[in-house]
């Protein structure tokens, strides 16, 4: 398979095995090298250790949790390829959620320069948003995503049968960015999350919309894969949203990037009003349906100060001007929109009210 192409290979299955092995033969014995993090070995141990002995495949567990989504981490994974042999000629297989995604994604984007990697996101979340688009990266500095480079897994496998083992707020966390991918570029996808019965899952129905839903971002990745243009349309609900999650690390109550994203969402939807003329019904509308998935996250006065710090920070803002994007339309978005802090503080505060 050589180097990685531009754009990922996206591959929907039933049986991981009949997908992966194909790809598995354009690498040689011993070069292939697979991460993965402990819940996803508690639950798919045994599937594991039976790939890993017919490819001879060295595997290398890591802890869970976003606080390990950092350069401790990626160390130990340069470790593990290093004294295992890997060259410039490997493949590492990353089999997890967004944050194992994103971390091993960087890990092998920088070692020796860039060796191959092969997504298989486990978490709704992962296969909708994180593995998808050659986004990888770390925090930083208490920072959400700070370091980080764009490369393309030369594939990402698609499995929803790994979704009957999230639990419900995972599954929620996910559903958050297929809401905003409907939002920003589809309302006949939108339409269907809403009709979605999210309390009674029917899997069989939910591959089909995790298809459309992934298929809304590689339409902006595709459009524009380093993020220059038109794919800053995919960080609508993120500003506030990351601002949010940078916040709760903080005060050492986190919360999963979904939830952060979703409250993220409500804010800028009335952002969208005041600024690019969104419908204030719709914004009602759907601010009050994120609300009664997501609830909401208890802020004060001293925060919204905090928050807005963290929103400076953020990594699309230019000139040290915020960078919103907002919405004039449900499925049109608008890009480069920036706000003052006053507006910024009226959005808080019309998330903070909202009952």
């Amino acid at each position: 398979m050589g180097k990685s192409k531009i754009y990922s290979k996206i591959i929907y299955t039933e049986n991981i095995r009949q997908e992966l092995f194909p790809l598995l033969e354009q690498y040689g014995k011993g070069k292939i090298f697979l991460a993965t993090e402990e819940n996803v070995e508690r639950l798919w141990g045994e599937d594991l250790n039976e790939l890993a002995e017919k490819e001879t495949i060295k595997k290398l567990i890591l802890p869970a949790g976003e606080e390990n989504k950092k350069i401790d981490s990626v160390t130990k994974i340069w470790e593990f390829l290093s004294k295992n042999g890997a060259d410039r000629k490997s493949l590492l297989i990353n089999l997890g959620g967004g944050m194992l995604t994103d971390l091993a994604g960087f890990a092998a984007s920088t070692f020796k320069r860039g060796i191959d990697f092969l997504n298989i996101p486990t978490t709704l979340l992962s296969q909708v948003d994180a593995s998808v688009g050659g986004k990888t990266g770390i925090n930083f500095n208490g920072l959400k995503n700070e370091i980080g480079v764009f490369k393309e897994p030369v594939a990402v496998i698609i499995y929803t049968g790994f979704l009957k083992t999230l639990d419900n707020e995972n599954f929620l966390s996910g559903f958050a960015e297929m809401i905003k991918h409907g939002l920003i570029h589809s309302p006949d996808h939108l339409m269907e999350l809403e009709r979605f019965d999210i309390n009674n899952i029917d899997y069989k129905s939910l591959q089909s919309i995790v298809q459309h839903s992934v298929e809304v971002k590689q339409f902006f990745v595709n459009s524009d894969p380093t993020e220059q243009n038109v794919r800053k349309a995919l960080n609508f609900g993120h500003t506030i949203g990351h601002a949010f999650e940078s916040l709760a690390m903080e005060q050492k109550r986190p919360v999963m990037h979904g939830y952060a994203v979703a409250w993220g969402m409500i804010a800028e939807l009335y952002l969208s009003v005041i600024i690019c003329g969104y419908s204030t019904d719709d914004c009602n509308k759907t601010s009050k349906w994120l609300h009664s998935i997501y609830g909401t996250f208890e802020i004060n006065g001293v925060d919204f100060e905090r928050l807005f710090e963290l929103m400076l920070h953020d990594k699309k803002n230019d000139s040290g001007r915020i960078n919103f994007t907002l919405l004039s339309d449900t499925g049109k978005m608008e890009i480069n929109q920036n706000c003052s802090k006053e507006m910024v503080f009226e959005a808080l505060d019309f998330f903070r009210n909202l009952s």
